[in-house]
Protein backbone atom coordinates (compact mmCIF):
# COMPACT_ATOMS: atom_id res chain seq x y z
CA UNK A 1 0.00 0.00 0.00
CA UNK A 2 1.37 3.25 -0.51
CA UNK A 3 1.45 5.94 1.33
CA UNK A 4 0.32 9.09 0.68
CA UNK A 5 2.87 12.10 1.82
CA UNK A 6 1.97 13.75 4.90
CA UNK A 7 3.15 16.61 7.91
CA UNK A 8 5.44 15.25 10.07
CA UNK A 9 4.10 13.60 13.15
CA UNK A 10 6.13 15.81 15.12
CA UNK A 11 4.93 18.87 13.11
CA UNK A 12 0.92 18.08 13.84
CA UNK A 13 1.53 17.74 17.24
CA UNK A 14 3.35 20.97 17.41
CA UNK A 15 0.70 22.78 15.82
CA UNK A 16 -2.10 21.40 17.85
CA UNK A 17 -0.20 21.79 20.95
CA UNK A 18 0.18 25.71 19.58
CA UNK A 19 -3.29 26.27 18.77
CA UNK A 20 -3.79 24.87 22.51
CA UNK A 21 -1.46 27.01 24.08
CA UNK A 22 -3.10 29.74 21.98
CA UNK A 23 -6.39 29.51 22.79
CA UNK A 24 -5.11 29.28 26.48
CA UNK A 25 -2.96 32.16 26.55
CA UNK A 26 -6.53 34.59 24.38
CA UNK A 27 -8.15 33.22 27.74
CA UNK A 28 -5.89 34.25 30.19
CA UNK A 29 -5.45 37.51 28.25
CA UNK A 30 -9.67 37.76 28.31
CA UNK A 31 -9.37 37.20 31.64
CA UNK A 32 -6.79 39.55 32.70
CA UNK A 33 -8.20 42.44 31.14
CA UNK A 34 -11.78 41.35 32.16
CA UNK A 35 -10.88 41.70 35.59
CA UNK A 36 -8.57 44.67 35.40
CA UNK A 37 -12.05 45.86 33.75
CA UNK A 38 -14.14 44.99 36.70
CA UNK A 39 -11.68 45.68 39.47
CA UNK A 40 -11.75 49.77 37.90
CA UNK A 41 -15.37 49.74 37.72
CA UNK A 42 -15.24 48.65 41.15
CA UNK A 43 -12.82 51.09 42.02
CA UNK A 44 -14.92 53.83 40.47
CA UNK A 45 -18.23 52.68 42.20
CA UNK A 46 -16.44 52.80 45.48
CA UNK A 47 -15.22 56.13 44.82
CA UNK A 48 -18.51 56.77 44.12
CA UNK A 49 -19.86 55.64 47.19
CA UNK A 50 -17.24 57.32 48.96
CA UNK A 51 -18.50 60.77 47.57
CA UNK A 52 -21.86 59.95 48.50
CA UNK A 53 -21.14 59.38 52.45
CA UNK A 54 -19.20 63.02 52.12
CA UNK A 55 -22.00 64.33 50.94
CA UNK A 56 -24.29 63.00 53.34
CA UNK A 57 -21.85 63.98 55.96
CA UNK A 58 -22.12 67.93 54.47
CA UNK A 59 -26.18 67.00 54.46
CA UNK A 60 -25.68 66.61 58.48
CA UNK A 61 -23.06 69.46 58.51
CA UNK A 62 -25.48 72.03 56.71
CA UNK A 63 -28.19 70.63 58.89
CA UNK A 64 -25.98 71.69 61.74
CA UNK A 65 -25.02 74.90 60.67
CA UNK A 66 -28.95 75.62 60.13
CA UNK A 67 -30.03 74.73 63.48
CA UNK A 68 -26.87 76.83 65.25
CA UNK A 69 -27.49 79.90 62.93
CA UNK A 70 -31.28 79.70 63.54
CA UNK A 71 -30.90 79.33 67.16
CA UNK A 72 -28.40 82.38 67.51
CA UNK A 73 -30.41 84.62 65.69
CA UNK A 74 -33.27 83.74 67.67
CA UNK A 75 -31.96 84.31 70.70
CA UNK A 76 -30.53 87.40 69.97
CA UNK A 77 -26.87 86.99 70.32
CA UNK A 78 -24.65 89.46 68.65
CA UNK A 79 -22.53 89.19 65.62
CA UNK A 80 -19.04 88.41 67.36
CA UNK A 81 -20.26 85.24 69.98
CA UNK A 82 -23.35 84.28 66.80
CA UNK A 83 -19.82 84.00 64.13
CA UNK A 84 -18.34 82.20 67.16
CA UNK A 85 -20.51 79.71 67.33
CA UNK A 86 -20.98 78.98 63.86
CA UNK A 87 -17.41 79.11 62.94
CA UNK A 88 -16.29 75.47 64.07
CA UNK A 89 -19.21 74.08 61.70
CA UNK A 90 -18.53 76.06 58.60
CA UNK A 91 -14.76 75.22 59.01
CA UNK A 92 -16.19 71.44 58.87
CA UNK A 93 -17.74 71.99 55.57
CA UNK A 94 -15.35 74.01 54.32
CA UNK A 95 -12.88 70.76 55.28
CA UNK A 96 -15.84 68.57 53.44
CA UNK A 97 -15.84 71.14 50.19
CA UNK A 98 -11.82 70.29 49.41
CA UNK A 99 -12.40 66.74 49.96
CA UNK A 100 -14.66 66.18 47.74
CA UNK A 101 -12.87 68.69 45.20
CA UNK A 102 -10.16 66.26 45.58
CA UNK A 103 -12.83 63.48 45.00
CA UNK A 104 -13.87 64.75 41.88
CA UNK A 105 -10.71 65.40 40.06
CA UNK A 106 -9.49 61.56 40.94
CA UNK A 107 -12.66 60.77 39.58
CA UNK A 108 -12.41 62.96 36.48
CA UNK A 109 -8.37 61.08 35.90
CA UNK A 110 -9.89 58.04 36.55
CA UNK A 111 -12.24 58.72 33.62
CA UNK A 112 -9.40 59.63 31.58
CA UNK A 113 -9.40 55.94 29.73
CA UNK A 114 -13.27 56.72 28.93
CA UNK A 115 -13.49 59.54 27.01
CA UNK A 116 -14.11 63.19 26.92
CA UNK A 117 -17.98 62.77 27.89
CA UNK A 118 -17.54 60.61 30.84
CA UNK A 119 -14.86 63.30 32.40
CA UNK A 120 -17.72 66.38 31.91
CA UNK A 121 -19.91 64.70 33.60
CA UNK A 122 -17.68 63.95 36.53
CA UNK A 123 -16.54 67.16 35.94
CA UNK A 124 -20.14 69.12 36.37
CA UNK A 125 -19.88 67.51 39.94
CA UNK A 126 -16.86 70.23 40.46
CA UNK A 127 -19.11 72.90 39.69
CA UNK A 128 -22.20 72.35 42.18
CA UNK A 129 -19.72 71.77 44.83
CA UNK A 130 -18.80 74.96 43.96
CA UNK A 131 -22.00 76.49 44.33
CA UNK A 132 -22.65 74.74 47.42
CA UNK A 133 -19.39 76.43 48.98
CA UNK A 134 -20.64 79.94 47.39
CA UNK A 135 -23.83 79.91 48.74
CA UNK A 136 -21.80 78.87 52.54
CA UNK A 137 -19.46 81.75 51.96
CA UNK A 138 -22.52 84.14 51.10
CA UNK A 139 -24.80 82.97 53.98
CA UNK A 140 -21.92 83.58 56.24
CA UNK A 141 -21.17 87.12 54.77
CA UNK A 142 -24.95 88.06 55.47
CA UNK A 143 -24.73 86.86 59.12
CA UNK A 144 -21.84 88.34 59.82
CA UNK A 145 -22.96 92.31 58.64
CA UNK A 146 -26.97 92.00 59.12
CA UNK A 147 -28.09 92.84 62.54
CA UNK A 148 -31.77 92.66 61.74
CA UNK A 149 -33.96 89.51 62.68
CA UNK A 150 -35.84 89.62 59.78
CA UNK A 151 -32.91 89.87 56.85
CA UNK A 152 -30.84 87.16 59.16
CA UNK A 153 -34.19 84.62 58.69
CA UNK A 154 -34.21 85.37 55.13
CA UNK A 155 -30.21 84.86 54.84
CA UNK A 156 -30.58 81.92 56.02
CA UNK A 157 -34.05 80.52 54.56
CA UNK A 158 -31.71 81.45 50.90
CA UNK A 159 -28.98 79.20 51.94
CA UNK A 160 -31.49 76.12 53.38
CA UNK A 161 -33.98 76.39 49.64
CA UNK A 162 -30.16 76.74 47.92
CA UNK A 163 -28.11 74.38 49.58
CA UNK A 164 -30.63 71.78 49.51
CA UNK A 165 -31.05 71.69 45.90
CA UNK A 166 -27.44 71.75 45.27
CA UNK A 167 -26.97 68.88 47.29
CA UNK A 168 -30.09 66.88 46.55
CA UNK A 169 -28.89 67.69 42.99
CA UNK A 170 -25.27 66.64 43.19
CA UNK A 171 -26.69 63.82 45.68
CA UNK A 172 -28.83 62.70 42.60
CA UNK A 173 -25.87 63.05 39.89
CA UNK A 174 -23.52 60.54 42.05
CA UNK A 175 -26.47 58.07 42.45
CA UNK A 176 -26.67 58.27 38.40
CA UNK A 177 -23.17 57.70 38.26
CA UNK A 178 -23.25 54.80 40.51
CA UNK A 179 -25.94 52.97 38.69
CA UNK A 180 -24.22 53.65 35.53
CA UNK A 181 -21.12 51.94 36.70
CA UNK A 182 -22.93 48.70 38.26
CA UNK A 183 -24.97 48.64 35.08
CA UNK A 184 -21.44 48.49 33.11
CA UNK A 185 -20.15 45.78 36.07
CA UNK A 186 -23.13 43.67 35.44
CA UNK A 187 -23.01 44.16 31.41
CA UNK A 188 -19.38 43.09 31.57
CA UNK A 189 -20.01 39.94 33.89
CA UNK A 190 -22.25 39.13 31.32
CA UNK A 191 -20.17 39.54 28.03
CA UNK A 192 -17.53 37.84 30.05
CA UNK A 193 -19.86 34.89 31.39
CA UNK A 194 -20.70 34.57 27.12
CA UNK A 195 -16.69 35.08 26.45
CA UNK A 196 -16.09 31.61 29.63
CA UNK A 197 -19.00 29.56 27.83
CA UNK A 198 -17.86 30.43 23.95
CA UNK A 199 -13.97 29.23 25.12
CA UNK A 200 -14.94 26.41 26.83
CA UNK A 201 -17.13 25.41 23.74
CA UNK A 202 -14.24 25.69 21.60
CA UNK A 203 -11.64 24.30 23.55
CA UNK A 204 -14.28 21.19 24.29
CA UNK A 205 -14.05 20.69 20.49
CA UNK A 206 -10.21 21.60 19.68
CA UNK A 207 -9.88 18.67 22.29
CA UNK A 208 -12.11 16.41 20.59
CA UNK A 209 -10.74 17.53 17.05
CA UNK A 210 -7.21 17.22 18.41
CA UNK A 211 -8.18 13.89 19.89
CA UNK A 212 -10.20 12.11 17.56
CA UNK A 213 -8.46 13.85 14.30
CA UNK A 214 -5.00 13.49 15.22
CA UNK A 215 -4.00 10.84 19.35
CA UNK A 216 -6.71 8.21 18.52
CA UNK A 217 -5.68 7.36 15.13
CA UNK A 218 -1.87 7.16 15.98
CA UNK A 219 -2.97 5.24 19.32
CA UNK A 220 -4.57 2.56 16.30
CA UNK A 221 -1.47 2.86 14.54
CA UNK A 222 0.89 2.14 17.74
CA UNK A 223 -1.37 -0.96 18.65
CA UNK A 224 -1.20 -2.59 15.54
CA UNK A 225 2.64 -2.05 15.91
CA UNK A 226 2.81 -3.15 19.03
CA UNK A 227 0.48 -6.64 17.82
CA UNK A 228 3.41 -6.92 14.97
CA UNK A 229 6.44 -6.56 17.27
CA UNK A 230 4.62 -9.64 19.92
CA UNK A 231 3.74 -11.43 16.38
CA UNK A 232 8.12 -11.04 15.34
CA UNK A 233 8.59 -11.94 18.99
CA UNK A 234 6.88 -15.42 18.70
CA UNK A 235 8.58 -16.21 15.45
CA UNK A 236 6.28 -15.23 13.27
CA UNK A 237 7.52 -13.32 10.50
CA UNK A 238 4.66 -13.25 7.59
CA UNK A 239 3.17 -9.83 8.54
CA UNK A 240 2.25 -6.93 6.34
CA UNK A 241 1.29 -3.60 8.18
CA UNK A 242 -0.48 -1.02 5.92
CA UNK A 243 1.44 2.76 5.72
CA UNK A 244 -1.25 5.21 5.11
CA UNK A 245 0.84 8.11 5.65
CA UNK A 246 4.62 8.84 5.57
CA UNK A 247 5.15 10.05 8.41
CA UNK A 248 7.45 8.70 11.66
CA UNK A 249 4.51 5.94 12.72
CA UNK A 250 4.46 5.42 8.89
CA UNK A 251 8.29 5.45 8.57
CA UNK A 252 8.39 2.48 11.45
CA UNK A 253 5.84 0.44 10.22
CA UNK A 254 7.98 0.72 6.86
CA UNK A 255 10.94 -0.71 8.48
CA UNK A 256 8.95 -3.30 10.85
CA UNK A 257 7.25 -5.10 7.36
CA UNK A 258 11.15 -4.48 5.87
CA UNK A 259 12.77 -6.46 8.90
CA UNK A 260 10.14 -8.72 9.06
CA UNK A 261 10.22 -9.70 5.34
CA UNK A 262 15.06 -9.88 6.01
CA UNK A 263 13.65 -12.07 9.09
CA UNK A 264 11.26 -14.39 6.83
CA UNK A 265 14.06 -14.87 4.35
CA UNK A 266 16.25 -15.55 6.88
CA UNK A 267 14.30 -17.92 8.83
CA UNK A 268 13.79 -19.86 5.70
CA UNK A 269 17.74 -20.01 4.98
CA UNK A 270 18.32 -20.92 8.33
CA UNK A 271 16.06 -24.03 7.80
CA UNK A 272 17.46 -24.82 4.46
CA UNK A 273 20.96 -24.76 6.18
CA UNK A 274 19.71 -26.90 8.98
CA UNK A 275 18.44 -29.49 6.63
CA UNK A 276 21.61 -29.44 5.35
CA UNK A 277 23.81 -29.45 8.38
CA UNK A 278 21.49 -32.35 9.26
CA UNK A 279 22.06 -34.35 6.15
CA UNK A 280 26.15 -33.38 6.83
CA UNK A 281 25.93 -34.29 10.47
CA UNK A 282 24.95 -37.85 9.19
CA UNK A 283 26.97 -38.07 6.42
CA UNK A 284 30.01 -37.48 8.97
CA UNK A 285 28.79 -39.60 11.50
CA UNK A 286 28.62 -42.49 9.14
CA UNK A 287 32.23 -41.57 7.99
CA UNK A 288 33.44 -41.13 11.38
CA UNK A 289 31.64 -44.56 12.57
CA UNK A 290 33.47 -46.36 9.20
CA UNK A 291 37.11 -44.16 10.14
CA UNK A 292 36.91 -45.23 13.78
CA UNK A 293 36.50 -49.09 12.81
CA UNK A 294 39.67 -48.47 10.01
CA UNK A 295 41.54 -47.15 13.26
CA UNK A 296 40.74 -49.48 15.43
CA UNK A 297 41.73 -51.89 13.11
CA UNK A 298 45.09 -50.35 12.42
CA UNK A 299 46.22 -50.04 15.60
CA UNK A 300 45.14 -53.71 16.70
CA UNK A 301 47.18 -54.73 13.75
CA UNK A 302 49.84 -52.11 15.01
CA UNK A 303 50.26 -53.30 18.36
CA UNK A 304 50.55 -56.89 17.24
CA UNK A 305 52.88 -55.46 15.19
CA UNK A 306 55.28 -54.24 17.90
CA UNK A 307 54.40 -56.88 20.15
CA UNK A 308 55.58 -59.64 17.34
CA UNK A 309 58.55 -57.83 16.14
CA UNK A 310 59.84 -57.56 19.53
CA UNK A 311 59.89 -61.17 20.71
CA UNK A 312 61.48 -62.06 17.25
CA UNK A 313 64.29 -59.45 18.06
CA UNK A 314 65.00 -60.05 21.80
CA UNK A 315 65.96 -63.78 21.11
CA UNK A 316 69.12 -63.17 18.36
CA UNK A 317 70.06 -59.84 20.19
CA UNK A 318 70.36 -61.87 23.48
CA UNK A 319 72.40 -64.96 21.36
CA UNK A 320 74.57 -61.83 19.78
CA UNK A 321 74.85 -60.61 23.35
CA UNK A 322 76.50 -64.36 24.70
CA UNK A 323 78.15 -64.59 21.59
CA UNK A 324 80.07 -61.42 21.91
CA UNK A 325 81.36 -61.72 25.39
CA UNK A 326 82.35 -65.59 24.59
CA UNK A 327 84.17 -64.08 22.03
CA UNK A 328 85.90 -61.03 24.28
CA UNK A 329 87.32 -63.47 27.18
CA UNK A 330 89.03 -66.12 24.51
CA UNK A 331 90.13 -63.49 22.12
CA UNK A 332 92.51 -61.21 23.01
CA UNK A 333 93.12 -59.56 19.31
CA UNK A 334 89.09 -59.45 18.46
CA UNK A 335 88.30 -57.82 21.50
CA UNK A 336 87.37 -54.42 20.31
CA UNK A 337 85.28 -55.98 17.77
CA UNK A 338 83.50 -57.91 19.95
CA UNK A 339 83.13 -54.67 22.53
CA UNK A 340 81.27 -52.63 19.59
CA UNK A 341 79.51 -55.65 18.69
CA UNK A 342 78.28 -55.48 22.34
CA UNK A 343 77.55 -52.07 22.34
CA UNK A 344 75.39 -51.98 19.44
CA UNK A 345 73.41 -55.01 20.50
CA UNK A 346 72.58 -53.21 23.70
CA UNK A 347 71.62 -50.41 21.72
CA UNK A 348 69.10 -52.62 19.74
CA UNK A 349 67.87 -54.43 23.08
CA UNK A 350 67.60 -50.97 24.68
CA UNK A 351 65.54 -49.62 21.66
CA UNK A 352 63.55 -52.99 21.48
CA UNK A 353 62.36 -51.45 25.73
CA UNK A 354 61.25 -48.61 23.79
CA UNK A 355 58.80 -50.18 21.73
CA UNK A 356 57.70 -52.03 24.55
CA UNK A 357 57.25 -49.33 26.88
CA UNK A 358 55.50 -47.21 23.72
CA UNK A 359 53.18 -50.25 22.86
CA UNK A 360 52.29 -50.44 26.66
CA UNK A 361 51.83 -46.78 26.72
CA UNK A 362 49.57 -46.96 24.08
CA UNK A 363 47.07 -49.15 25.69
CA UNK A 364 47.08 -46.63 28.51
CA UNK A 365 49.40 -48.61 31.05
CA UNK A 366 52.51 -46.69 31.74
CA UNK A 367 54.94 -48.95 33.82
CA UNK A 368 57.64 -46.89 35.96
CA UNK A 369 60.80 -47.89 37.22
CA UNK A 370 61.62 -45.28 39.45
CA UNK A 371 64.96 -45.12 41.03
CA UNK A 372 68.10 -43.06 41.28
CA UNK A 373 69.78 -41.32 38.20
CA UNK A 374 73.43 -39.33 37.99
CA UNK A 375 72.19 -36.27 35.91
CA UNK A 376 75.60 -36.39 34.20
CA UNK A 377 75.29 -39.86 33.68
CA UNK A 378 71.34 -39.16 32.10
CA UNK A 379 73.08 -36.76 29.69
CA UNK A 380 75.77 -38.77 28.17
CA UNK A 381 73.31 -41.45 27.74
CA UNK A 382 71.46 -39.35 25.58
CA UNK A 383 74.36 -37.37 24.35
CA UNK A 384 75.51 -40.77 22.86
CA UNK A 385 71.98 -41.97 21.70
CA UNK A 386 71.33 -38.20 19.56
CA UNK A 387 74.99 -37.44 18.43
CA UNK A 388 74.63 -39.24 14.94
CA UNK A 389 71.58 -37.52 14.34
CA UNK A 390 72.60 -34.15 14.97
CA UNK A 391 76.49 -35.31 12.55
CA UNK A 392 73.85 -36.59 9.78
CA UNK A 393 71.87 -33.14 10.09
CA UNK A 394 74.88 -30.95 10.00
CA UNK A 395 74.11 -29.67 13.26
CA UNK A 396 75.77 -28.48 16.49
CA UNK A 397 74.83 -29.83 19.69
CA UNK A 398 76.48 -27.48 22.77
CA UNK A 399 75.87 -29.53 25.94
CA UNK A 400 76.55 -27.40 29.12
CA UNK A 401 78.29 -28.92 32.07
CA UNK A 402 75.63 -30.29 33.91
CA UNK A 403 75.52 -29.80 37.96
CA UNK A 404 76.70 -33.39 40.11
CA UNK A 405 73.14 -33.74 41.33
CA UNK A 406 70.81 -37.26 41.16
CA UNK A 407 67.65 -37.29 39.72
CA UNK A 408 64.63 -39.39 40.81
CA UNK A 409 62.93 -40.94 37.87
CA UNK A 410 62.53 -43.73 35.46
CA UNK A 411 65.67 -43.36 33.53
CA UNK A 412 64.35 -45.25 29.92
CA UNK A 413 61.53 -42.98 30.45
CA UNK A 414 63.90 -39.95 30.85
CA UNK A 415 66.41 -40.40 28.37
CA UNK A 416 63.67 -41.00 25.82
CA UNK A 417 61.83 -38.20 26.69
CA UNK A 418 65.28 -35.92 26.32
CA UNK A 419 66.23 -37.90 23.12
CA UNK A 420 62.64 -36.90 21.90
CA UNK A 421 62.71 -33.03 22.28
CA UNK A 422 65.94 -33.35 20.52
CA UNK A 423 64.94 -35.13 17.68
CA UNK A 424 62.13 -32.74 17.29
CA UNK A 425 64.23 -30.38 17.53
CA UNK A 426 66.42 -31.32 14.59
CA UNK A 427 63.03 -32.46 12.71
CA UNK A 428 61.66 -28.26 13.34
CA UNK A 429 65.14 -26.37 13.33
CA UNK A 430 67.66 -28.01 10.93
CA UNK A 431 68.02 -24.62 9.25
CA UNK A 432 69.32 -23.24 12.50
CA UNK A 433 71.74 -26.09 12.84
CA UNK A 434 72.44 -24.98 16.81
CA UNK A 435 70.85 -26.51 19.55
CA UNK A 436 71.88 -26.58 23.42
CA UNK A 437 71.09 -29.04 26.06
CA UNK A 438 71.24 -27.65 29.48
CA UNK A 439 70.64 -28.88 33.09
CA UNK A 440 69.94 -26.46 35.85
CA UNK A 441 69.75 -27.78 39.75
CA UNK A 442 67.03 -26.07 41.93
CA UNK A 443 65.46 -26.71 45.37
CA UNK A 444 63.81 -30.36 45.05
CA UNK A 445 64.44 -30.38 41.35
CA UNK A 446 66.38 -30.22 38.10
CA UNK A 447 65.33 -28.53 34.96
CA UNK A 448 66.68 -30.14 31.46
CA UNK A 449 66.19 -27.40 28.64
CA UNK A 450 66.56 -28.63 24.65
CA UNK A 451 67.00 -25.00 23.08
CA UNK A 452 67.16 -24.90 19.20
CA UNK A 453 67.52 -21.58 16.77
CA UNK A 454 64.47 -22.57 14.66
CA UNK A 455 61.44 -20.22 13.61
CA UNK A 456 59.70 -21.10 16.99
CA UNK A 457 56.18 -22.07 17.36
CA UNK A 458 53.28 -20.06 16.66
CA UNK A 459 51.22 -18.10 19.65
CA UNK A 460 47.90 -19.80 18.43
CA UNK A 461 49.66 -23.23 18.67
CA UNK A 462 51.59 -22.99 22.27
CA UNK A 463 48.33 -23.89 23.87
CA UNK A 464 47.58 -27.34 22.08
CA UNK A 465 50.81 -28.41 21.56
CA UNK A 466 51.09 -30.78 23.90
CA UNK A 467 47.48 -32.38 22.92
CA UNK A 468 47.13 -35.25 21.63
CA UNK A 469 46.67 -35.92 18.08
CA UNK A 470 48.76 -32.54 17.26
CA UNK A 471 50.58 -31.96 14.56
CA UNK A 472 54.01 -32.65 15.05
CA UNK A 473 52.95 -34.75 18.46
CA UNK A 474 52.11 -38.09 17.29
CA UNK A 475 53.89 -41.22 18.84
CA UNK A 476 54.32 -42.65 15.77
CA UNK A 477 55.38 -39.30 13.66
CA UNK A 478 57.29 -39.69 10.36
CA UNK A 479 61.16 -39.51 12.56
CA UNK A 480 60.23 -42.87 13.65
CA UNK A 481 58.85 -43.76 17.01
CA UNK A 482 60.39 -41.30 19.60
CA UNK A 483 58.21 -39.70 22.43
CA UNK A 484 55.85 -37.17 20.86
CA UNK A 485 55.07 -34.43 23.05
CA UNK A 486 51.41 -35.58 24.28
CA UNK A 487 53.34 -38.88 25.62
CA UNK A 488 56.33 -36.76 26.98
CA UNK A 489 53.85 -34.67 28.70
CA UNK A 490 52.25 -37.64 30.40
CA UNK A 491 55.27 -39.56 31.09
CA UNK A 492 57.07 -36.51 32.73
CA UNK A 493 53.81 -35.40 35.00
CA UNK A 494 53.32 -39.43 35.76
CA UNK A 495 56.84 -38.47 37.41
CA UNK A 496 55.95 -36.02 40.15
CA UNK A 497 57.60 -33.50 37.13
CA UNK A 498 56.49 -30.91 34.49
CA UNK A 499 57.23 -29.78 30.81
CA UNK A 500 56.61 -26.32 29.24
CA UNK A 501 57.39 -24.29 26.08
CA UNK A 502 59.25 -21.22 25.53
CA UNK A 503 58.67 -19.31 22.21
CA UNK A 504 60.65 -17.18 21.12
CA UNK A 505 63.43 -16.62 23.26
CA UNK A 506 64.43 -13.94 25.03
CA UNK A 507 67.43 -12.27 23.32
CA UNK A 508 69.83 -13.04 26.07
CA UNK A 509 68.94 -16.80 25.81
CA UNK A 510 68.99 -17.26 22.05
CA UNK A 511 71.58 -19.36 20.15
CA UNK A 512 70.77 -17.29 17.06
CA UNK A 513 69.19 -14.65 15.10
CA UNK A 514 66.12 -17.20 14.54
CA UNK A 515 62.86 -16.85 16.96
CA UNK A 516 63.99 -19.93 18.60
CA UNK A 517 62.04 -22.49 20.71
CA UNK A 518 63.01 -24.20 24.74
CA UNK A 519 61.20 -26.82 25.61
CA UNK A 520 62.19 -27.77 29.39
CA UNK A 521 61.65 -30.46 31.52
CA UNK A 522 61.55 -30.31 35.00
CA UNK A 523 62.21 -33.54 37.09
CA UNK A 524 62.32 -34.18 41.03
CA UNK A 525 66.01 -34.04 42.56
CA UNK A 526 67.35 -36.96 45.19
CA UNK A 527 67.15 -35.33 48.63
CA UNK A 528 69.88 -36.56 51.46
Amino acid sequence: MTARPALSLKLRLSIGAALLGAGTILTALILYFGLNEVAGRLDAALASENRMARYASLSTQASTFLVVATEAVQTGQPTGSRMERLAPVMDQMRRTFVQLHADVEDAVQAAEALGLDEQSRYGTQSLGIARMQAALDSTETGLAEDEETARLRAHLNGFASRFDQLLSQAVNTEVLFRNNILAGIDALRQRLTLAAIGIACATALAIAAFYLGLIRPQFARLDRLRAAAHQIGTGDFSLQLPVSRADEIGQLSSETNRMAAALLDRQREVQAEWARLNDTIARRTEELRTANAQLADIDDRRRRFFADISHELRTPLTVILMEAQIGKTGSPDAETAFATIENRAARLNRRIDDLLRLARSDTGELALDITSVPLPELIEEVRGEAQAEIDSAGMEMEIARPPQVTLTCDPNWARQVIVSLVRNAIRHARAGTQLRLAAVAEAGHVTLSVSDNGPGVAEADQARIFDRFAQGTSATATAGFGVGLALAKWVIEAQAGSIALQSPLPRDEALGSAPGTKISVRLPRKTD
